[in-house]
């Protein structure tokens, strides 16, 4: 199908909406020790895997070898 000079048609393709959480993840800010966020850098360094990647392997490590005691 051609079109003929000066008549053709663009084609709409609607952008894709793209919503927070969408992925399964949840952003959120988290304020921390100095001493620890150059600790996480090193270990960033060392492993070759983002601050990001390692915040979320060591909070799902702690929360599933946690336990909540009475005790203080």
């Amino acid at each position: 199908m051609a079109a003929s000079a000066g008549t053709a048609k663009s084609i709409r393709i609607p952008r894709k909406q793209h919503l927070k959480g969408e992925d399964g993840y949840k952003t959120f800010s988290v304020r921390i020790k100095c001493e620890i966020a150059d600790a996480l850098e090193i270990l960033a360094e060392k492993s070759n895997r983002s601050r990001n990647e390692l915040v979320s392997f060591i909070l799902e490590y702690a929360i599933n070898n946690s336990e909540i005691t009475d005790q203080h």
